[in-house]
């Protein structure tokens, strides 16, 4: 795997939304965003001036929450910062898929849909596992683990730069932790994105380390150190 080959990882909002996802996001000049319901995930150009982050204010519109995972250069100083957080960016290396895991004894791996989404927003709320919205499930495909009926884990596909897709939303309900269901979810997506010909990668914050330890074990690699960071437009 060379510097090449993951380039489109430094910036894969903008990768997404100027290809794959375009049809779930808006763009305005060198600006792009998703639309609101389904993700607040924002992108300027690599060397963004004056004019692009005007560009995304008209985008977003005022007060509006901009979430950045690459941001080369500060806004604009009537730009309110929200947050910033240190992370970690894994990519999977090869093209061997990872081994299945079994399942947990009365539980079902199933597809969510459209139906499921008050069941995940519901477990999101719970387990915090990063934002997600109402539409975010129309990003790919989202899993989910059943115990007896009840939706007790789920893990989706979110970011589609060119030959990627991000596993995201890994998430368990406290009360079914330590089954394996996390490692069941992501090898399972990790196993189909490599099956259509491209290559899984994700992100964690850096200090979940016990994410980050699952991720490994599965046989993701570290690729960049990231700083996530979120603005409010003026």
């Amino acid at each position: 795997m060379t510097a090449e080959e993951t380039a489109v990882l430094d910036d894969p909002v903008g990768a997404s939304l100027y290809g794959h996802h375009a049809p779930l996001g808006r763009r305005l000049g060198r600006a792009a965003s998703y639309v609101p319901d389904v993700a607040t995930f924002s992108s300027v150009s690599a060397a963004p001036g004056a004019e692009d982050w005007a560009d995304l204010a008209r985008l977003l519109g005022p007060g509006a929450f901009a979430d950045m995972f690459s941001c080369p250069a500060p806004p604009p100083a009537d730009w309110e910062p929200v947050f910033v957080l240190e992370g970690r960016q894994l990519v999977w290396p090869g093209d061997r898929r990872p081994a299945p895991a079994p399942p947990a004894a009365g539980t079902e791996l199933v597809e969510l849909g459209a139906a499921d989404v008050p069941e995940m927003l519901a477990l999101v709320a719970r387990t915090a596992p990063g934002p997600f919205r109402p539409r975010t499930r129309e990003l790919g495909t989202y899993l989910g683990v059943r115990a007896r009926g009840t939706l007790v884990a789920m893990a989706g596909e979110r970011l589609r730069p060119p030959g990627w897709t991000e596993i995201s939303a890994v998430c368990t309900a406290p009360e079914a932790r330590g089954r394996g269901h996390a490692g069941r979810l992501v090898g399972e997506l990790a196993a189909r994105v490599l099956a259509r010909g491209e290559r899984p990668f994700l992100h964690a914050a850096e200090a979940n380390t016990g994410a980050i330890a699952l991720y490994e074990r599965l046989g993701f690699v570290s690729r960049a150190h990231v700083t996530f960071r979120g603005f409010r437009t003026p």
